[in-house]
């Protein structure tokens, strides 16, 4: 048997054991296992790799993105750029972690775009947010990151205003407001703001229209949901896990 699976606090929205499944019986992959593990705390991890010893690659999910960083060998270049993990290979008790939210997003971005390179406004500063970050900062785009206190974005949710919300026709949700079973929930942002120059992207996928998008397609903005994103890093975590993409030398963690 060879396992994989994702570790998170609650999993009950996540398409990924669907995902990998359905992976698996497509291409004939007799023997894979995917599992979803939930975790009260980043410190089980360890009780958990004892206790399934076949697991060979991990995703990670809200939120330990950040956390686990510090219980690694080490990580690849650009998930210390980012300082967030999604992804962790194991081989020999060796924990390795990537981040393949930045190839996600990235995919998910870019068609949207074109050759625009509109002002944006991050919704939530954890570990999803650092992968769009890094992926304006790529691409030239400029951002504000919208938090619960300043010291973790650059704009509390007290200030985000309509002006603001105006300015910025691209605006990104990374936080799980809105997520299944809390489908009416809806960040805190004046819709009222929102118009058919807008570009709105939620990284949720469940439910397929969270109310941020539903509202703000209502209101004439181009939406979008992070099921695209979905796909594509869960194919470059399954390049990572099974040595199909170039290896690179990986950076020791910061503790």
């Amino acid at each position: 048997m060879v396992r994989y699976g994702l570790i998170g606090e609650h999993l009950g929205h996540s398409y990924s054991q669907r995902y990998f499944a359905e992976k698996f019986e497509r291409e004939g992959l007799l023997g894979h296992r995917y599992d979803l593990f939930e975790l009260k705390g980043i410190e089980e991890l360890h009780t958990l790799l004892m206790e399934n010893p076949d697991l060979v690659g991990l995703n990670v999910t809200i939120p330990y993105k950040r956390s686990v960083m510090g219980l690694l060998h080490a990580v690849d270049p650009t998930a210390a750029t980012v300082g967030a993990v999604n992804t962790i290979r194991i081989r020999g008790g060796r924990l390795v972690g990537h981040n393949t939210d930045v190839q996600g997003f990235r995919r998910m971005l870019l068609p949207m775009l074109g050759a625009s390179r509109p002002r944006a406004l991050v919704l939530g500063s954890g570990g999803a947010s650092r992968a769009v970050v890094h992926v304006l900062r790529e691409l030239g785009i400029k951002f504000r990151v919208v938090s619960r206190d300043r010291s973790t974005g650059d704009l509390t949710w007290e200030q985000l205003d309509p002006v603001l919300v105006g300015a910025c026709p691209l605006i990104i949700n990374t936080t799980p407001v809105g997520m299944a079973p809390a489908v009416e929930d809806i960040p805190p942002v004046p819709m009222d703001a929102i118009g058919a120059r807008h570009l709105l992207l939620d990284l949720i996928y469940n439910p397929e229209r969270t109310r941020f998008l539903q509202e703000g397609e209502a209101r004439g903005a181009r939406v979008a949901n992070g099921l695209v994103m979905l796909h594509a890093q869960a194919e470059a975590a399954w390049r990572i896990w099974n040595d199909l993409t170039p290896d690179h030398t990986p950076s020791p963690p910061s503790r």
